[in-house]
């Protein structure tokens, strides 16, 4: 006769559990470093001149130095035309042109400025856009050094026949310290991660048909005009 304490049936070895967790934990924590390796081998330390013209040049709004870069290579003709992309929708060519006094005469004949954008892919949608309808097929675009491998990620899903030319913009900050000694820079960088990996998974969704962040490209009847999260995030 079975006591009602002889249980035979196997059991799992103590601390499986703990194990198995530790080690999940392990795992993700080395795949995430080694990502964050992989992206911040993408940012560029220097600013590189372009190795060839393109139709246009894009430059997305939101960080110092990137349009008054954006209006030199336009002056130097490396495009035709320079989309300013995330303008606030107060601001005007005047407003732009008296920040840029050099490169003025270019605000009234090459410059045009979108101010519908939101995000990184509001960017890349309205550069496709202006795109299209002067039927430029190469770009040139103009954002932050750590901002560019997320914007390369939309603006290439947006336009995957369009041949794209990055111009990173590096900040002064960036190169008078390194960016591990600075925990503000390290704040940044960690989060454009976090953004540049859901905008990957996002494409790849999409790719699948699967849109789980629609796109808003039109604000809300009588809802008051935002400022661009590009001008406050990137």
């Amino acid at each position: 006769m079975t006591s009602p304490t002889d249980d035979r049936s196997p059991k799992l070895p103590r601390g499986w559990l703990r194990a198995t967790i530790v080690s999940t934990i392990a795992f993700a924590f080395v795949g995430a470093a080694a990502g964050f390796v992989a992206f911040l081998s993408q940012l560029r330390v220097a600013e590189t001149v372009p190795d060839r013209k393109a139709d246009g040049i894009v430059v997305l709004t939101g960080g110092s130095s990137r349009v008054s870069d954006a209006m030199e290579l336009l002056a130097a003709g490396y495009g035709r035309r320079l989309l300013i992309s995330g303008v606030h929708p107060t601001s005007t060519a005047s407003d732009i042109s008296r920040t840029l006094p050099e490169n003025q005469s270019f605000m009234t004949c090459c410059v045009d400025l979108d101010r519908t954008a939101l995000s990184t892919r509001g960017n890349a949608a309205e550069a496709r856009r202006w795109a299209e309808g002067r039927r430029f097929t190469s770009l040139i675009v103009v954002t932050s050094n750590y901002h560019m491998p997320r914007a390369l990620v939309e603006f290439s899903h947006a336009m995957p026949r369009t041949t794209l030319i990055p111009f990173a913009v590096v900040g002064e900050k960036w190169r008078e310290e390194p960016w591990w000694t600075s925990g503000s820079t390290l704040r940044l960088l960690l989060s454009e991660y976090v953004k540049y990996i859901a905008a990957e998974l996002r494409v790849r969704l999409e790719d699948f048909g699967i849109d789980l962040w629609p796109e808003m490209s039109e604000q809300p009847a009588g809802q008051q005009p935002r400022r661009p999260a590009t001008a406050q995030a990137n």
